[in-house]
């Protein structure tokens, strides 16, 4: 395929601020048409940098970012048709909501009938019709972003670009939005590329997640590929929670690593990132597929584990554990399952378990 089959391309791209130390690495991304795509990644590693590249505010060092199959990176950003939704909003203070909706129309010399026009079904989509004669002065952080959300989209762009958009809004509003902004996504069938380092608010709105660290993507994948099957250590402790175990690899048999913990515990896990015996590496499992006191026929590994902590959390109870040398080991008991457990206790030493195909044998960093 070629870049005339994807929405936006980056092919080669890289970025050096001091000609020294490159902040992006050797990008190479396709996003489709109407994709929603995130990136994802701590502070520093290079997400905001790609997403500033293709709005036109930074230049690429090497390599090339194609829009619509054509060359972008000598073309100004107010040339680019694309909307941009910013965590600091970037609203004219001066002006009230509909101007400020209404400007990105003017400088493209729509007609006032059909501005009046657009700005109301804009602000109609975001459910603000009612604060168009307001200031942003006036409006709270929510009401904000909402209007920065629908000036992005007034002017009827292919594609959106979001810089932790909702950073300033308080868990609850964060979480409202979230669902808005995928819905009018959903909608409009426009391309959103979306940054953030909040991994819930990229599981819950993306069709893909690009995972950075250290200007690399470590992973692209689909929410539940990446949360289920992390390709590196990276990914699996930065996507969801998360339990480690440490350990040597005995053998590869085929698809499963035989490994031996630092306890001298012995397991199988899916090997993924390990290719040989004799290896180190670090096993990952996720909370919800471990089993206290499982039935160990029907059970293909178990280990033993000591409780440190019970904590009744509502819908589970957060069982922390002492598992192979690891005094982090959560599991999490379905409150539906709670009654089998009312007699676990903390100190008290068990059995718990998972299925092979749960656990991988990933790279020990």
């Amino acid at each position: 395929m070629t870049t005339n089959d994807f929405h936006v391309s980056f092919k080669g791209v890289q970025k050096s601020y001091d000609g020294i130390r490159l902040v992006v690495k050797d990008l190479n991304l396709d996003i489709k048409k109407g994709e929603f795509v995130t990136m994802l990644g701590p502070s520093g590693s290079g997400k905001t940098t790609c997403l500033m590249m293709l709005a036109g505010f930074e230049t690429a060092t090497q390599g090339e970012i194609y829009y619509n199959g054509k060359p972008v990176n000598n073309i100004p950003p107010h040339k680019r048709g694309i909307g941009m939704v910013f965590q600091n909003y970037a609203l004219f203070p001066h002006m009230t909501v509909g101007k400020n909706l209404a400007f990105p129309l003017k400088v493209r010399d729509m007609p006032n009938d059909q501005i009046d026009k657009e700005v109301v079904e804009a602000l109609d989509m975001v459910q603000m019709v009612d604060f168009i004669d307001r200031y942003p002065g006036q409006l709270s952080g929510g009401q904000k972003q909402r209007i920065a959300l629908a000036r992005a989209l007034v002017f009827k762009p292919e594609l959106v670009l979001m810089d932790e958009p909702l950073g300033a809004l308080d868990k609850q509003l964060r979480e409202q939005m979230q669902y808005e902004i995928k819905n009018i996504h959903n909608k409009l069938g426009v391309t959103v590329v979306y940054v953030t380092h909040d991994q819930s608010e990229a599981l819950t709105m993306s069709d893909r997640i690009a995972v950075f660290e250290d200007g690399i993507i470590q992973q692209i994948a689909p929410p539940d590929d990446l949360y289920e099957r992390p390709d590196n250590s990276f990914v699996a402790q930065f996507i969801g929670e998360n339990n480690t175990l440490t350990g040597t690899v005995d053998a590869i048999n085929g698809e499963v690593a035989e490994v031996t913990l630092d306890d001298g515990q012995k397991v199988s896990a899916l090997a993924i990132n390990v290719d040989k015996a004799g290896l180190p590496t670090l096993l990952s499992i996720r909370p919800e597929r471990v089993v206290i006191n499982p039935d160990e026929s029907k059970m293909t590994q178990t280990v033993d584990g000591h409780v440190e902590q019970l904590i009744y959390l509502g819908d589970h109870i957060r069982c922390r554990m002492t598992v192979a040398g690891n005094d982090e080991f959560i599991v999490k008991i379905p409150n539906a399952n709670a009654s089998n457990n009312t007699m676990l206790k903390v100190n008290e030493q068990v059995r718990i378990g998972w299925m092979t195909e749960d656990c991988r044998a990933l790279d020990s960093n």
